[in-house]
């Protein structure tokens, strides 16, 4: 008899097999890329004569997923951070500190290439990637671990309790690496992003998510939490099949087999220092394993959802600048699977 009637449900069987899924989104997006391409633009809900509302199915995706998000934070386990917050300052620095730190030096080695306009597409990706808050994500690949969840927890929701601040600012700072009309674009996007984007379609539907879990009863609150688990994994597998629609699709047509190759090589220099340098500070700290692989995610995990998102509204006529943003995204899933043995095997030994 099976002790865990779930264990193979299709819920289970997807999560377990999510790389896979997500290759499946990104094969769809590449073959059947038309209705990916259709829902990436807006459409008006009611148009007859007067203004309609506007509907754009992937920042409704998005939404759904940050509520989702926002909905499964143990918020009552986080007070136990309020006695050692040496953790959550430390992981939260570091996500704030790691593109400041490692944008200029690609910008820096890209700009010496013979490409017209020194690689600024690919710059410019990996800004919107590293000034987004720390991926919810990161909380499952600490569960998987057996890391320090609350601190994971807490991380993420820090950073996107301050995204509406730090992402235009970060964006603002960076921006005079770029050229090309490149800096133009995110500087606009930048005076915007912090109300428009930051605030409306990252903070609020969090935010959202945890008010009905603290305001809900308990027996609709089960209900609630049983449904959010699988609405949160078909709608980012389905936002990830749109946001790729609008880069594998135009691109198979027109392929760029040195712009491919370059979009991987910068996504993993990126990916790869971004959580280096977490792990690195992780040691000199001192910090025991679980919270340490924590840390290393908050690090180097960034919501590539939501710069998928954000590329769409600032870059609209540049879809190529979406092939790093897939990249890092997969990228990153790769890296979190090597903290997560890493913090074990470091669990084992002591």
């Amino acid at each position: 008899m099976n002790p865990n009637p779930d264990a193979r449900s299709p819920l289970s069987l997807l999560r377990s097999h999510l790389g896979w899924a997500v290759c499946a989104a990104y094969l769809a997006a590449a073959t059947m890329s038309a209705p990916g391409l259709w829902l990436r633009r807006p459409h008006v809900l009611l148009d007859g004569g007067v203004p309609g509302t506007v509907l754009r199915a992937p920042h409704l995706l998005l939404a759904l997923v940050l509520f989702t998000a926002g909905l499964q934070v143990p918020v009552r386990e986080l007070r136990a951070l309020l006695t050692r917050p040496t953790a959550l300052l430390t992981g939260l620095a570091l996500h704030l500190l790691a593109p400041l730190l490692i944008i200029p030096g690609l910008a820096f080695a890209l700009h010496r290439t013979p490409d017209s306009d020194g690689g600024s597409g690919l710059i410019a990706a990996m800004i919107l990637v590293v000034s987004m808050p720390v991926a919810a994500g990161a909380t499952v690949w600490t569960g998987r671990g057996g890391g320090d969840q609350p601190t994971a927890v807490g991380l993420v929701l820090a950073s996107t309790l301050v995204g509406p601040l730090t992402i235009p600012l970060t964006m603002t700072v960076l921006c005079p690496l770029l050229r090309g009309g490149y800096g133009e674009a995110l500087s606009e996007a930048a005076r915007t992003a912090g109300n428009d984007f930051a605030l409306t379609g990252v903070l609020l539907p969090c935010g959202a998510g945890i008010l009905v879990r603290l305001s809900l009863p308990a027996r609709p609150l089960r209900a609630l939490l049983s449904a959010a688990p699988p609405a949160a994994l078909l709608g980012s597998l389905l936002l990830t099949y749109i946001n790729a629609s609008g880069a594998l699709g135009p691109f198979l047509t027109r392929p760029e087999p040195v712009l491919t190759a370059a979009a991987l090589a910068v996504a993993a220099l990126v990916c790869g220092l971004s959580f280096g340098l977490g792990r690195i500070t992780a040691r000199m700290l001192r910090l025991d394993p679980s919270t340490g692989a924590s840390v290393t995610l908050a690090c180097g995990m960034n919501n590539s959802s939501a710069s998928a998102v954000l590329v769409s509204t600032a870059l609209p006529d540049r879809p190529h600048v979406l092939l790093p943003v897939l990249a890092y995204s997969l990228l990153q899933k790769v890296a979190a699977g090597r903290v997560v043995r890493a913090g074990a095997d470091d669990r084992a030994r002591a």
